[in-house]
């Protein structure tokens, strides 16, 4: 029986993105703004539009990949895809399921997007706003948690209770994060630079979230181009290969009431080792990572989960000069993430990962062949992907 595998079958040859907005300031359609960065993708690559045949998206993109089509001239749609639930938990499972496609022969060229427009659609980040309360709801409104910062507050706190993992790593994961976004003009938060005063200083979300432990909420597209490995060479850019990919929660994550058997985990403690298994890889070959950051908890149970330190070393390797780019021994978030560079639900960070395999970076990590990539830590499900270069074929 043959081996079940994606390893090196798939390649990103395109990356694109738009401007990044504060969220509301979008002079564009959530609409338009995909068709920008999917027609940026494909000026990367040196493809022409009509050759894509596939789309993938995740979590509630409102892009409906006929549409898209119809938008683009495309010559026919042999894909269309979404990834359900888990909000920014399905970036990296998007990528997955495009590189799926393309590996079983389902489609030739898929893109995968994400065209987010807070402004014109409404806030992740806030509290519903609603007649009634039903199902999960019930259970918690009442009693005031509401938000996506209340709930996962609790979890982080139930971390620093049950293990020595501290708040001074949530701050160096904040601050790296900002350093990395004053080098690159792209981010929003470019040009202002975070102090730890300024981290100390400013106002508490919900403990133990500061203000700059939040992600932002941003409006903007992303886009990858995804195709065959033995066709990647045919474009003008170094392809990232698809090394491994995972995607899912483990048992009763989503237990409902906060009723999930392990609390304190970011979910990636099942999911991170099938990525690695299909990569042939362990977590020592990670050599950059980029970690979706909702709140800046989420991060460092991500780190510990994908085996790159451990609960008791912790406060020691999770520090500012551990986490920047170039010389730290685990540069993360080397954008600026969704702390600082944009909110792109994500994606951004899958656009930065191929850029680091490339050499493109704006804070960009010597001799790099393993980028990684883990998407929506503590929400259900969550996903993984790791890209390299082709020395690790």
């Amino acid at each position: 029986m043959n081996e079940r595998t994606m390893r090196g079958e798939v390649a990103v040859v395109g990356i694109g993105e738009t401007t990044y907005y504060k969220r509301g300031q979008s002079p564009d359609a959530e609409f338009k703004l995909g068709i920008e960065a999917i027609l940026k993708a494909c000026d990367d690559a040196g493809l022409d539009p009509r050759d894509i045949d596939g789309f993938a998206s995740y979590s509630n993109d409102r892009n409906d990949p006929p549409r898209l089509a119809a938008a683009l001239n495309l010559k026919e749609l042999r894909f269309s895809n979404m990834q359900w639930g888990g909000g920014g938990g399905g970036g990296s499972g998007a990528v997955g399921n495009a590189a799926a496609a393309v590996a079983t022969g389902y489609a030739d060229c898929v893109v995968v997007f994400r065209a987010l427009a807070q402004g014109q659609f409404g806030r992740f980040g806030q509290g519903p706003r609603i007649p009634t309360v039903q199902g999960r709801m019930a259970y918690t409104a009442p009693y005031g948690l509401l938000s996506p910062a209340q709930s996962f507050a609790m979890r982080v706190n139930r971390l620093f209770h049950d293990t020595p993992v501290g708040p001074e790593t949530l701050k160096a994961v904040s601050l790296a994060s900002y350093h990395h976004a004053q080098q690159n003009p792209r981010a929003v938060m470019y040009g202002r630079p975070l102090s730890s005063e300024d981290y100390d200083n400013s106002r508490w979300i919900v403990e133990p979230f500061h203000l700059f432990d939040c992600c932002q909420e941003n409006d903007g597209a992303a886009a990858l181009i995804l195709m065959s490995a033995d066709r990647a060479k045919d474009f003008k850019q170094v392809p990232a290969y698809i090394l491994g990919v995972a995607t899912g929660v483990p048992v009763r994550a989503a237990a409902g009431v906060h009723n999930a058997v392990d609390y304190a985990t970011s979910n990636f403690k099942s999911v991170a080792p099938h990525m690695y298994e299909m990569a042939k890889m362990s977590p020592s070959d990670v050599q950059v990572a980029q970690i979706y950051e909702n709140f800046t908890g989420g991060v460092v149970m991500s780190i510990i989960e994908h085996g790159l330190c451990t609960y008791e070393n912790a406060n020691e390797v999770l520090t500012f000069d551990n986490l920047v780019a170039p010389g730290g021994k685990l540069p993360l978030n080397t954008s600026g993430g969704n702390l600082a560079e944009c909110y792109m639900h994500g994606l951004e960070l899958q656009v930065e990962a191929v850029r680091q395999i490339r050499g493109q970076s704006t804070n960009q990590v010597p001799d790099i062949d393993v980028s990684l990539v883990a998407s929506g830590p503590m929400v259900e499900p969550v996903s993984d992907v790791l890209f390299g270069s082709e020395a690790t074929l």
